[in-house]
């Protein structure tokens, strides 16, 4: 079975100015077909990012055929009750549009200082929040005993509106192929290029057969930054600073900026490593820029993919 290709859209610093420009944003996203937003999640910093789950109940009120999730949801900072109580809510009020992506979090984040947890012990507390948040959706009473969570008798209402709730994993090392292959549905990238994520993908499904569970084959995503521009452009210095400082990566190859055929050749390349979803993060310098970015991928590129795909 051919795989579907979907192009959602991913936010991360907030760009607009007053509310109405987001909603604008928003607006075009409904309208022009994307198949779904993506917001990033940070609690601490300077830098101005929305709330994820937050924001994903008001993008739910707002829209009628937007898919949403989170680009990940660091469950290592967060209690797993609030956050299937969260997810629950918000999907039931969707009727079933929530895409939720849960990972453990980049070490360099500030969360972890300034909130006194220790990042060593991020993919244990991951791994029974996991396991706590699907309990609690079956809406059954819960009794788990773990090493960082302990609950007697839980119970949340209502369920999920989706029988299964999507559980998108994010990250690509061996803890975390781990963790997709015994609670995921779909693995979404990071850092990794096509070629890397290949090797993941292919991993997954060899830890799979061992857990003896399936992932859909158009489950696998990646997420692009990307720019209608030059590469040296201040925005995209920008970018580039801010991606090395959060990650401690080089970004150099990381964003695809030029193009249409630029962010074309780079969906192809995923494409042709498993990949099927994809959350294209527009670099933009304020209001008219995020527009004028996201409407260029709407005309430009997602007729392209859907040409493709017939």
């Amino acid at each position: 079975m051919a795989r579907k290709i979907a192009l959602g859209i991913g936010l991360a610093e907030f760009p607009f100015e007053t509310a109405s420009g987001f909603w604008r944003w928003i607006d075009l996203c409904e309208q022009g077909g994307l198949d779904s937003f993506w917001q990033t999640d940070r609690l601490l910093g300077r830098t101005p990012i929305l709330e994820s789950l937050t924001a994903l109940a008001a993008v739910a009120g707002r829209t009628r055929r937007l898919k949403f999730g989170v680009n990940v949801l660091s469950l290592a900072l967060r209690d797993p009750v609030p956050v299937a109580k969260q997810c629950a809510t918000i999907d039931v009020l969707s009727e079933g549009r929530l895409l939720p992506g849960f990972g453990i979090g980049s070490p360099h984040a500030p969360e972890w200082a300034a909130l006194g947890i220790d990042p060593a012990g991020r993919g244990g507390r991951t791994d029974e929040a996991l396991q706590v948040i699907r309990l609690l959706w079956t809406g059954g009473k819960v009794d788990f005993a773990g090493r960082h969570f302990r609950l007697a008798g839980a119970q949340i209402a209502p369920r999920p509106a989706q029988a299964e709730v999507p559980m998108w994993i994010g990250g690509g090392s061996p803890a975390a192929i781990r963790r997709t292959a015994r609670y995921g549905t779909g693995w979404q990238a990071g850092p990794e290029t096509p070629e890397q994520a290949a090797a993941v993908i292919a991993a997954i499904k060899r830890a799979l057969a061992e857990t003896g569970r399936a992932i859909d084959p158009d489950h696998f995503g990646a997420g692009i930054a990307f720019r209608f521009g030059a590469p040296e452009e201040p925005v995209v210095r920008h970018a580039h600073a801010a991606y090395r400082a959060r990650t401690g990566r080089d970004p150099d190859g990381m964003f695809a900026v030029g193009e249409a055929a630029t962010l074309l050749a780079r969906i192809g390349a995923y494409v042709g490593a498993g990949v099927s979803k994809f959350i294209l993060r527009p670099i933009a310098a304020g209001e008219a820029d995020m527009l004028s970015q996201t409407r260029r991928l709407i005309d430009e590129v997602l007729p392209r993919i859907a040409e493709a795909g017939r």
